[in-house]
């Protein structure tokens, strides 16, 4: 029997893991991402590195405002996404930054905060694979952001998870880029991407 296509896989798999994460209880996905938070900042390749990119969490993603907290007070700047469809747009962000509802209902920095061209990024995904593969919400932001920053510089790519959304294999299509680092509450999973 052949298998689906990859769209109709991702889109599969997608709702899978998505009722896995939603499952988790808000006290689990709160200590969680502050175990995701404590790990980041001990892992020496983020240290120093800036702007680091990352994104308003929605749904029962990974909550990274403790770690954009964070490394903000440790020095770093911060960037949100700013969701030009189709494209992304990284400006500027600190704590307590006054944020608009932007496309698909995501809180982000207005027009006005300057843009800013990330050296790393903090990636939602609801399903990896230990080689880098990763099942976005299926409209390639991310994939387009990493591939338009990488010609400009190297971008250290960093999956925030809950353990339980990885899957064996992510089906890989070609304008899809990998993670270098997957950071989940159990482990910092180091990619061969």
């Amino acid at each position: 029997m052949q298998s689906p296509p990859p769209p109709a896989l991702k889109e599969r798999l997608r709702s899978e893991v998505f009722a896995r994460r939603d499952a988790l209880d808000k006290d689990v996905r709160h200590e969680a991402a502050r175990r995701i938070a404590d790990s980041a900042l001990g892992f020496s390749d983020l240290k120093g590195v800036t702007p680091v990119g990352g994104y308003w969490p929605i749904r029962s993603e990974v909550d990274p405002r403790p770690l954009m907290d964070a490394l903000v007070e440790r020095g770093q700047d911060v960037a949100l996404s700013q969701i030009l469809h189709p494209h992304l747009s990284w400006r500027l962000w600190r704590p307590g930054d006054v944020l608009v509802k932007g496309g698909f209902g995501v809180r982000e920095p207005g027009p006005d905060a300057p843009e800013v061209f990330p050296k790393a990024l903090l990636v939602p995904l609801v399903a990896f694979d230990r080689r880098g593969g990763r099942i976005g919400y299926g409209k390639g932001h991310f994939d387009r952001a990493i591939a338009a920053l990488e010609t400009q510089h190297p971008v250290l790519t960093i999956g925030l998870a809950y353990a339980v959304q990885e899957i064996d294999k992510v089906p890989v299509e070609p304008h899809d880029r990998r993670l270098d680092v997957i950071i989940t509450e159990a482990e910092l999973i180091r990619t061969a991407s």
